[in-house]
C-alpha cells in the first residue's frame, strides 16, 4: 500500500531471507535495492525534481534534505535520514550520513552510485570509513561516514586526451598557453578606450574564458555599503525570521513570530527556552547548527510556553535557512510555517493574509491541498483494490461451491458447455448399464413416520449411496422418492459400464443394511434392477435443467426393479450377457412375465468372486483399481450390442403395438407406462422417463 506505514523489522525480515534465498550479503541486498529504488523513484514521477536538484553530485546530496522535507508534506509519517558533505582538496568527499533506522546504511551507496551514473555520467566508489552513534544527536542513532571518490564516464574530450600526456608535453604546452595569454592581454591593454562604452576586448574578457571556449559561469556579486532598508520594514518584509547569538540569545524577530510566539521580543531570552530542533535532529548550540548549515531547519514551539489559550492548539513548526553572519557573531533563521494543508492553518489560528506574500508557502499550501486530496482519493482506490481483492477470492470460492453443486446435477462437459452459453446436443450411445433401484414397502414406511424420520432415513441411505458413485464412477441420474437410477458408459462411455454398475449394486446392498427402517429398527431393504441397451442422453429444461436418458433400456431397467424380489440384484438377459464371465457369481431365476415386454429369462446377481467387500464398498487401505479400460472399447461395445439385441428378438419378441427396432420409440413409453404395476410410485418416475 502506498501511503501505508510499514514497520523496519518488516524490512530487516524481508532482506534476511533474500540474503538466505540468494546466498549473498546482507549489504549486496541493500546496495541493489538502493540502485532499484532510486530507478522506483524516477518511475513513480520524481525524475524532473530529482535531476534539478544539483548541477553536480554534491548539490545533489546536499538538497537531498529538502527534498525529504517536500515529501514529508505528503508522507507526513516518513522518517528520512539526513546528509552533510565535506568537501577535500583531492576533490574528494566526505558522506556523512544519519539515521535512527539502524542497518540501512548500505542502501546509500547503491543510490548515489545509480544518480551519478545516470544524472553526472560517471562512477563513484564509496568506501565507509567510520560507523558510530552519533553522541550530540538526540533521536538518530547512527553516523556513518563515506569516503566518495568520484570519476568521469564521458569519452575523453581533445582537452581531457592533452591531459593524459608526458609531464614533458604538458610542461611545452602550459609554457605556449601562457604566452599566448600573455601577448593577449598586451594587445587589448594598448587598445584606446570608448568614452561611455565597454571596449569590445572588455566584453569579450568578460563573457569568454580564454582557451576553453565556452561562457564563464564564476559570479560576483556586488554588496552595498549599507543595507539599504529599515528595521522596522525588514520585520514587516519578514514576519518570520529570528536572529540570534553564539549563547542562542535572542537579537531580533519578525512581527508574526511575535504575534503567535509572545515573549520572544523580550530582551536577551534564550531561543531554546521556546523552540526544540525537530529536524536536523541535532543538539541546540551553535556549533550544531554550523555543521548542518546546509540543512533545512525545522523548529517546534514548546507548548509549555505557548500562552494559556494556545496550549490546547497543534504546536506552530517553522521550516527555514540558517545563515551565519560572522562580523555580528550572529545567525539569522528565515523561516516560514509549516503547513501541509489548509486544515494545519486553521489549527494552527494562522490564515493566508500572515504569511508574507513573497513567501511561496502561500502556493504551497494551495498546491498541497490540492495533492492531499489526490492522496486521499489515492488511498481509497487502493482500499477499494484490496476490497475488490478479497471479494474475488471469495467469489472464486463461492464459485466452485456452486461449479461443485453444478457438476452434481449434470456430466462436467455438459456443465462447462451451458456455463459458455453452448447449446447441448443430445448424444446417442450405442450401449450402456442402467440401474434403478427402490425400498421395498416404503408406502407402509411413509404412512407410519413423521416426514423428518423419512428424509433422516433417506439421506442416510442416499448419502451412502452417493459415495459408491464415486467409487466405481457411475453417473446418478435422478433420485425421486425412493427411487434411485444411475447409469454406467454415460456421459462418458466406457468398456466397463455393466461391471461397474453390477459393483455398484453390490455395494448398494451392503449400504442399505446399515440404513435402519423407522418402524421396525431391522435394517431396509431395496430391489435393484438392471439392463443394458442403447440410449439417447441430453439436457432437457432451463430453470432446472437436468441430463436425463430416453429410450427403451430405461423402461426395461424400470421392470426390472419393479419385478425383482426384496434384497436381490434383478438382471435382465442382455446384462448377464455383458457379465458372462467377468468373475460374477449368477444364478437363474427363470422365465417371467414383464409388462410390456412378455416373457424374459431374467437373473440374480449375488456376488462378485474377485473383489472383496472392503474393495466394492472402498474402504480406506483397499486397492480401488477394479477395473481395466479397453481401448477397442467402441468396436467392442456395439458388437456386444448387436449380440444382445439378436438374443432380445429371440426370447422376448415384441407385444403389439411395440417397436422394438427402434429403442426411443414413444409408442414403447407409452405401452410401458400403461403396464406399470400399481403398488410401485412410476407415476413420479414419468417425469425421469419422458
Amino acid at each position: 500500500m502506498t501511503y501505508e506505514i510499514y514497520d523496519d523489522v518488516i524490512t530487516i525480515r524481508l532482506v534476511q531471507e533474500a540474503c538466505k534465498m540468494l546466498d549473498v550479503s546482507q549489504e549486496v541486498v541493500l546496495k541493489l535495492f538502493g540502485e532499484y529504488f532510486f530507478s522506483f523513484c524516477k518511475m513513480s514521477g520524481y525524475d524532473a525534481m530529482l535531476r534539478t536538484l544539483g548541477g553536480n553530485l554534491v548539490d545533489f546530496i546536499e538538497n537531498l534534505d529538502a527534498l525529504h522535507s517536500y515529501l514529508a508534506l505528503s508522507y507526513q509519517e516518513m522518517n528520512a535520514p539526513s546528509f552533510r558533505v565535506e568537501k577535500m582538496e583531492n576533490g574528494k568527499m566526505l558522506l556523512h550520513y544519519y539515521s535512527d533506522r539502524k542497518g540501512l546504511y548500505h542502501i546509500v551507496p547503491g543510490i548515489i552510485e545509480a544518480v551519478a551514473k545516470d544524472f553526472f555520467d560517471s562512477e563513484v566508489t564509496m568506501t565507509i570509513l567510520n560507523q558510530s552513534e552519533e553522541d550530540e544527536r538526540t533521536g538518530k542513532k547512527e553516523h556513518v561516514v563515506f569516503l566518495v571518490v568520484q570519476r568521469s564516464c564521458r569519452p575523453k574530450t581533445k582537452g581531457q586526451i592533452t591531459a593524459s600526456r608526458t609531464e614533458v608535453e604538458l610542461e611545452i604546452y602550459r609554457k605556449e598557453r601562457e604566452e599566448t595569454l600573455r601577448k593577449m592581454k598586451a594587445r587589448y591593454a594598448n587598445l584606446p578606450a570608448c568614452p561611455g562604452k565597454r571596449s569590445p576586448w572588455e566584453i569579450v574578457r568578460s563573457i569568454v574564458k580564454f582557451g576553453q571556449g565556452k561562457i564563464q559561469h564564476s559570479f560576483t556579486p556586488c554588496y552595498p555599503q549599507r543595507l539599504w532598508i529599515e528595521e522596522q520594514a525588514f520585520c514587516n518584509a519578514f514576519p518570520f525570521h529570528i536572529v540570534f547569538d553564539r549563547e542562542l540569545r535572542v537579537k531580533q524577530t519578525g512581527v508574526n513570530i511575535q504575534k503567535f510566539v509572545p515573549g520572544l521580543q523580550t530582551l536577551d531570552i534564550r531561543l531554546d527556552e521556546y523552540f526544540s530542533i525537530v529536524h536536523p535532529q541535532v543538539t541546540f548550540n551553535i556549533e550544531s547548527i554550523k555543521k548542518f548549515i546546509n540543512s533545512q531547519f525545522v523548529l517546534k514551539t514548546r507548548r509549555e510556553m505557548a500562552p494559556e489559550p494556545s496550549q490546547q492548539k497543534s504546536l506552530l513548526k517553522l521550516r527555514g535557512q540558517m545563515l551565519w553572519m560572522e562580523s555580528l557573531g550572529c545567525m539569522v533563521y528565515l523561516c516560514s510555517p509549516k503547513l501541509r494543508s489548509l486544515q494545519e492553518l486553521e489549527e494552527r489560528g494562522l490564515h493566508i493574509a500572515d504569511i508574507a506574500q513573497h513567501d511561496t508557502t502561500r502556493d504551497l499550501i494551495l498546491l498541497n491541498q490540492q495533492r492531499l486530496a489526490e492522496i486521499e482519493l489515492s488511498n481509497q482506490l487502493e482500499r477499494k483494490k484490496e476490497e475488490l481483492r478479497i471479494l474475488s477470492r471469495h467469489l472464486e470460492i463461492e464459485k466452485k461451491k456452486t461449479e461443485t453443486l453444478l457438476y452434481a446435477m449434470l456430466p462436467r462437459h455438459v456443465a462447462n458447455q451451458l456455463k459458455e452459453g453452448k447449446r447441448v446436443e443430445a448424444g446417442e450411445f450405442n450401449v450402456c448399464t442402467i440401474l434403478f433401484s427402490d425400498v421395498v414397502t416404503f408406502t407402509n414406511i411413509c404412512a407410519a413416520c413423521e416426514p423428518i424420520q423419512i428424509v433422516n432415513m433417506l439421506n442416510a441411505m442416499y448419502s451412502r449411496f452417493d459415495r459408491l458413485t464415486n467409487i466405481h464412477d457411475v453417473y446418478k441420474v435422478e433420485t425421486i422418492g425412493d427411487a434411485y437410477m444411475v447409469v454406467g458408459g454415460v456421459p462418458v462411455p466406457t468398456d466397463t459400464h455393466a461391471e461397474r454398475v453390477a459393483n455398484f449394486a453390490l455395494g448398494m446392498r451392503i449400504a442399505a443394511r446399515e440404513v435402519t427402517n423407522p418402524i421396525s429398527g431391522q435394517p431396509i431393504q431395496i430391489r435393484v434392477g438392471l439392463h443394458t441397451g442403447p440410449v439417447l442422453a441430453g439436457v432437457v429444461g432451463e430453470k432446472m435443467p437436468r441430463y436425463c436418458l430416453f429410450g427403451d433400456t430405461v423402461n426395461t431397467a424400470s421392470r426390472m426393479e419393479s419385478h425383482g424380489v426384496p434384497d436381490h440384484i434383478h438382471l435382465s438377459p442382455f446384462t448377464y450377457r455383458a457379465l458372462e464371465g467377468k468373475s460374477f457369481e449368477i444364478s437363474k431365476r427363470g422365465e417371467i412375465q414383464v409388462k410390456g415386454k412378455g416373457l424374459m429369462t431374467t437373473y440374480f446377481l449375488l456376488h462378485n468372486l474377485k473383489i472383496s467387500e472392503d474393495q466394492i464398498m472402498g474402504r480406506p487401505g483397499v486397492n480401488l483399481d477394479l477395473y481395466e479400460e479397453d481401448q477397442q472399447q467402441s468396436s467392442r461395445c456395439n458388437t456386444g450390442f448387436a449380440d444382445m439385441k439378436q438374443a432380445e428378438r429371440d426370447e422376448a419378441p415384441p407385444t403389439e403395438g411395440q417397436n422394438m427396432s427402434s429403442p426411443h420409440s414413444a409408442v414403447a413409453l407409452t405401452d410401458t407406462v400403461n403396464g406399470l404395476q400399481p403398488d410401485h410410485r412410476t407415476d413420479s418416475r414419468l417425469c425421469l422417463l419422458l
